[in-house]
């Protein structure tokens, strides 16, 4: 949700602000909590979420058919899955690169929260979800 907008009084440059609000995040059925920090059809050619995961939990199986996904891991370990392969272990710093339509998971295997931004080009839309379990 756009919080606040500002124009120049030329008219020719906007800039968006969207202030966190831990409030609007919601559970998903993938097994993790999502706050959508941008997600716009005015911005479609990127979204970004943060994606929080429990301790000891998986994601689902998933792709996101037309859609490239970035994580970047802010806190926590984990170990993440692509195309099938086996698991490789992220922390914080790591940035995941998922191409479009490829199988995908995330389990965390540390003692606190997994906390990452996904960063989707274009931007995530609940459309192109494909539940693969």
């Amino acid at each position: 949700m756009i919080n606040s907008l500002s124009q120049s009084t030329d008219n020719t440059f906007m800039t968006y602000i969207n202030k966190f609000n831990p409030e609007a995040g919601f559970n998903t059925e993938e097994r993790c909590h999502i706050n959508e920090l941008l997600n716009t059809s005015e911005q479609a050619e990127c979204s970004i979420a943060q994606a929080t995961v429990a301790p000891g939990v998986t994601t689902q199986l998933h792709a996101v058919k037309d859609t490239i996904e970035r994580y970047v891991i802010l806190k926590g370990r984990g170990q993440v899955y692509i195309n099938h392969k086996a698991a490789e272990n992220v922390l914080p710093g790591d940035t995941v690169i998922i191409p479009a339509g490829i199988a995908q998971k995330i389990a965390n295997t540390g003692t606190e929260e997994l906390v990452f931004l996904c960063i989707c080009t274009p931007r995530f839309e609940q459309k192109n979800y494909l539940k693969l379990e």
